[in-house]
């Protein structure tokens, strides 16, 4: 196994508790939650199911990244995530580096596409065309690459919940092989009607606020954002102005294969990919600092990995939280997002809290943390993204 270390230089999110990576933090200090009334997306669901909007309009959004705000809602929030980190780096994407742009999302261009179909199918002479050209994920990071001028290596992944996970380990990974210096990663996804119907055809929407891992939990609130992290060989890392401090020290990947939509009862995918993650960072699970949760609200999820973390750490429970209690579940952003707080947890010394959180789940031997807990002194904290069709990630970032 390589073990050269591949370091986070920035990061960048945005999301329904903040517009950056400083507003989301000050959000997660406060309790903030970003949960609301539908206002951007058209559903006939509106008023009944609350959502974690993003709180700006397409046009706002293009205003704030450069780009027109005909294209998909994902890419001018992957576009305004991307670009934070970047210029948070300090990096010259000019400069010669090998650079890559790895990024992760489920919907593409389906909020443009469905607002396409229903003047065209009215009427095959109307409906633009500008609404279905970016329709497929991959056109998403394409317009994102050109933004910020990346060229040498370009790719998107969509593998569910997990993707922007895997989106970050693929590119740590291609770090580590000395095939690139520099790797932008994470993912985007906007809220879409056909996923809000998606998943309330489930049963999985809950018409309150979250609460995940309670016992009363009735299932999720969607959410839509971005979040990338920066990272960089240890050469490079030497270069910056600042050396970073937080490694990418541990990831793996884990399928159970058990369901199209459903995690195993016992966990296995979720277990595995924990376990692996902290084999390869040479830890034992009393080294984790904090975990946090995938904690999606929803009875099967919750359980499921509840009974992972039972098998892999018992009888010692590090602090564990599920910060969708705040963005709502992002889907394929999640694990972007999700990145970003676990890295700003370990540069802040902070815990956040699993909001709305009220009774234990029956069988499990520990509770979600319900308070923001400070200096803790964190050295590795673990970030959990268990995706549709038992696809499941675990990523330890270490501070040294």
């Amino acid at each position: 196994m390589n073990s050269a270390p591949v370091f986070i230089a920035s990061t960048g999110t945005i999301s329904s508790i903040g517009k950056d990576t400083e507003t989301s933090l000050q959000s997660l200090e406060n309790g903030v939650a970003g949960m609301d009334t539908m206002h951007w997306l058209e559903s006939s669901h509106k008023g009944k199911l609350p959502v974690a909007e993003v709180k700006f309009s397409n046009a706002e959004l293009a205003s704030i990244c450069g780009l027109n705000e005909h294209i998909p809602r994902t890419a001018l929030l992957s576009a305004i995530a991307a670009k934070e980190a970047v210029d948070k780096s300090g990096i010259d994407l000019k400069s010669g580096l090998r650079i890559g742009f790895i990024s992760a999302n489920t919907v593409g261009g389906m909020d443009k596409t469905e607002n396409f179909f229903k003047p065209f199918l009215a009427d095959h002479s109307k409906g633009h065309l500008r609404n279905v050209v970016h329709h497929e994920c991959g056109s998403v990071t394409e317009i994102v690459a050109d933004l910020l001028g990346v060229k040498d290596f370009i790719s998107t992944i969509s593998t569910a919940c997990s993707s922007s996970a895997n989106a970050i380990f693929f590119g740590a990974r291609l770090i580590k092989q000395n095939r690139l210096d520099v790797v932008i990663a994470g993912g985007a996804d906007a809220l879409t009607r056909f996923t809000l119907n998606g998943f309330n055809t489930l049963m999985i929407l809950d018409d309150k606020f979250c609460r995940p891992f309670d016992e009363n939990r009735k299932g999720l609130n969607l959410g839509e954002g971005a979040g990338y992290v920066v990272m960089v060989s240890e050469k490079i890392a030497n270069t910056l102005k600042t050396k970073p401090t937080i490694s990418l020290s541990g990831y793996a990947n884990a399928n159970d294969a058990y369901h199209q939509t459903a995690s195993s009862p016992d966990g296995a995918g979720s277990y595995f990919a924990m376990k692996f993650a902290l084999e390869m960072s040479r830890l034992k699970p009393a080294d984790i600092s904090y975990i946090n949760l995938h904690g999606t609200g929803t009875q099967n999820n919750d359980i499921a990995e509840g009974t992972a973390v039972k098998r892999l750490f018992d009888p010692v429970f590090p602090p564990m939280s599920s910060t969708k209690s705040f963005t709502g579940h992002t889907l394929g952003a999640s694990g972007g997002i999700e990145a970003v707080f676990s890295v700003l947890a370990l540069q802040n010394d902070l815990i956040f809290p699993n909001l709305r959180f009220e009774t234990a789940i029956t069988g499990l031997p520990f509770k979600p943390v319900t308070e923001l807990l400070k200096g803790k002194g964190l050295k590795h904290v673990m970030s959990n993204s268990f995706g549709f069709g038992g696809n499941c990630s675990s990523l330890v970032f270490s501070k040294s």
